[in-house]
């Protein structure tokens, strides 16, 4: 009788992800987080659009742009973009809703108190994704979570005193609400490998549908300046077009724990684009952050590679 595997997801001999797809998977994960890292500099840059509105302009960008490559390069076409509904409204739901609670909380609650709760998201993560089969994520990981959240603090706050202010409730909970609403579809996201990456395109469009909604109900339009637009253009194309895409192949096929540590260089990286852009300016906290991030994300890869090699050396379990 062949010997099952610890998640009881069958044999232990049964067919297995090989290991370079799901290294290539994370790669994947890591180059959204590196991608979202200049949403803020290209939002700097954009000019004073209103929230909903460059919700809708970039992720119609993204989306017809998306839509577009399918055509082209895929012989499937645009049937490509077929999946459960299950599927497409997680997709959807987590997309729209979590940038209109992020959107709700900077207009309700202080911009570091908010950010610093929002950057809870990847956090939650490494925790939710304990619960996944063949996702246990390691004690180093923990470690490496922690003190990337750490990091995110020092660079959300410069290392000066939070106030929290219960005035601000409302928004605390909108960021709150994003931050596991972004978690959760992260690791719910999992249920559905099978789905093309490239489905995403069809979420985006509807997200940018129903930013316009938002916008035509809430807020006043404004033309971009002729220079903005390519900032504009920018963000469709790479954090709000490509990231979504590379996360929802990270997401459904890479490793969940060191993503969700690996993700708190984002802010790290985000605050390095400003710097260049001459949009912020150097303090200590940004050194300390650095190494308090570069040191959680070496431990958590370590103990990814330690997972890996105990998977191998034991083909009864699943990685």
């Amino acid at each position: 009788m062949p010997r099952q595997s610890r998640d009881g997801g069958g044999p232990a001999h049964g067919p297995r992800r090989p290991p370079f797809a799901r290294t290539g998977a994370t790669a994947a994960g890591v180059a959204a987080i590196v991608l979202w890292s200049t949403l803020a500099v290209l939002t700097a840059t954009s000019g004073a659009i209103p929230p909903f509105q460059l919700l809708a302009m970039t992720f119609a960008i993204g989306g017809c742009t998306s839509l577009l490559l399918v055509a082209v390069r895929d012989q499937r076409g645009l049937g490509v973009l077929r999946q459960p509904p299950a599927s497409f409204g997680l997709s959807t739901a987590a997309l729209f809703g979590y940038h209109a609670l992020y959107f709700i909380a900077l207009k309700n609650a202080p911009m570091v108190e908010a950010n610093l709760i929002n950057y809870l998201w990847p956090l939650l993560i490494v925790l939710m994704a304990a619960w996944l089969p063949g996702q246990r994520a390691r004690p180093l990981q923990y470690v490496g979570t922690g003190l990337g959240l750490a990091g995110a603090v020092l660079i959300v706050t410069r290392g000066e005193h939070l106030g929290i202010d219960l005035a601000f409730a409302a928004g605390y909970a909108a960021a709150l609400g994003a931050a596991v609403i972004w978690a959760g579809y992260s690791v719910l996201n999992r249920r559905f490998a099978a789905t093309p990456s490239a489905a995403i395109a069809g979420p985006c469009v509807v997200v940018a549908l129903l930013g316009t909604v938002a916008h035509l109900a809430f807020e006043a339009t404004v033309i971009p300046a002729p220079g903005r637009w390519l900032a504009i253009v920018g963000m469709g194309l790479g954090p709000v077009g490509a990231a979504f895409a590379f996360w929802d192949t990270g997401t459904k096929r890479g490793n969940l724990p060191l993503l969700g540590t690996l993700a708190y260089a984002a802010p790290l990286l985000s605050t390095l684009w400003l710097l260049l852009a001459g949009v912020a300016t150097p303090h200590w906290s940004q050194a300390a952050a650095c190494v308090l991030i570069v040191t959680g994300g070496v431990l958590s890869v370590r103990a990814a590679r330690v997972g890996s090699a105990a998977a191998v050396a034991a083909p009864g379990t699943r990685d």
